[in-house]
C-alpha cells in the first residue's frame, strides 16, 4: 500500500469536555460511536526515541477513550527466567544486542498477533521499529556481527511474509535528543542510567531516516508527525487537536 509522505500534526476539533476512563461509559461517546460504527481493526504505533514521551501519550488515549492500549513488555525483558537482559545489552551491547533483540522480536510479534478486545490496538513502538531502529542501530555501531544482523533480517522477512504485523498508521513522536536525554535523566529509570547522550542521538537519526526521509526501509502506512519537545500539558492540548486524525487513519487494513 502506497502511504504517501508524512504529514504534520495540525488543529482538530479542539478539547472535548472531560476525559472518562479506558472502557467505562464516561469514555468519549464520539469514539464509541466511531468504533461502533466501523467494524474495522485497526492498528496503531506510537514511534519514538527512549524518552520522546510514548507514556504520556499511551496514558493520555488509555484513560479518554475505550480502544486497547499495550505498552511495551519491559517487564518480560527485565526478566527472563531471572534474567534482566535489557540492563544487560546496555551494559554491553556487543555481547547481549542479539539475546535482547532476539527476544524483543519474539515479544512484538506476540504484541501485534495477540487477538484484539477492541476494533482500535494502540501499541507502543513495534516489531517494524525493532528491527529497522534498534538492530540497524547496533549493526551500524559495529556492536552486532553481520552474522547476526543477517540472522534476525531473515527472521524478520519470514515475519512479514507469513504472520499479520501490518500497521495502519505510525503517530511518531518527534523529539530532540537533548530533550530525550534530559527527561532520561529526570525519571531515572536503573538500565538507563548507562546511556549516552550519542545513543539517542543515533536513535534519532535512524528515526529520520525512516518514518521522516523514507531512505532506509519501506513505511506501508501513513505517518503522523507530532513535535514532542513541550511539556506534558502541552502534548495533552496536541493529543486532543489531533484525536481523531489518530484514532481514524486514512487507510485501514484489517477487517473482522
Amino acid at each position: 500500500m502506497a502511504a504517501g509522505r508524512p504529514w504534520r500534526c495540525a488543529a482538530g476539533p479542539g478539547p472535548r469536555d472531560g476525559p472518562g476512563s479506558r472502557g467505562d461509559a464516561g469514555a468519549d461517546d464520539t469514539d464509541k460511536h466511531l468504533i461502533k460504527k466501523n467494524a474495522i481493526k485497526r492498528i496503531i504505533c506510537i514511534e519514538g526515541n527512549i524518552a520522546s514521551g510514548k507514556t504520556t501519550c499511551l496514558d493520555y488515549f488509555a484513560q479518554t477513550t475505550s480502544i486497547e492500549v499495550l505498552k511495551e513488555p519491559l517487564s518480560k525483558w527485565r526478566n527472563v527466567r531471572g534474567h534482566n537482559i535489557l540492563g544487560l545489552m546496555y551494559q554491553d551491547p556487543s555481547r547481549w544486542g542479539i539475546t535482547l533483540q532476539t527476544y524483543v522480536q519474539l515479544t512484538m510479534l506476540e504484541q501485534h498477533t495477540r487477538p484484539m478486545i477492541s476494533p482500535i490496538r494502540m501499541m507502543e513502538r513495534s516489531i517494524h521499529s525493532a528491527k529497522h531502529v534498534f538492530v540497524e542501530n547496533l549493526y551500524r555501531s559495529g556492536k552486532m556481527p553481520e552474522v547476526d544482523y543477517a540472522v534476525l533480517s531473515e527472521w524478520f522477512d519470514w515475519i512479514q511474509n507469513n504472520t499479520d504485523v501490518s500497521v495502519d498508521l505510525i503517530v511518531y513522536l518527534q523529539t530532540s535528543p537533548k530533550v530525550c536525554y534530559e527527561r532520561l535523566k529526570t525519571r531515572c529509570r536503573e538500565e538507563e542510567k548507562v546511556i549516552p547522550l550519542e545513543y539517542l542521538e543515533a536513535i534519532h537519526e535512524l528515526y529520520e531516516e525512516w518514518l521522516i526521509k523514507r531512505a532506509l526501509f519501506e513505511v506501508s502506512c501513513p505517518v503522523l508527525v507530532i513535535g514532542a519537545d513541550h511539556d506534558m500539558q502541552k502534548m495533552i492540548e496536541k493529543y486532543e487537536e489531533n484525536r481523531d486524525q489518530i484514532l481514524n487513519p486514512p487507510n485501514r487494513q484489517h477487517h473482522l
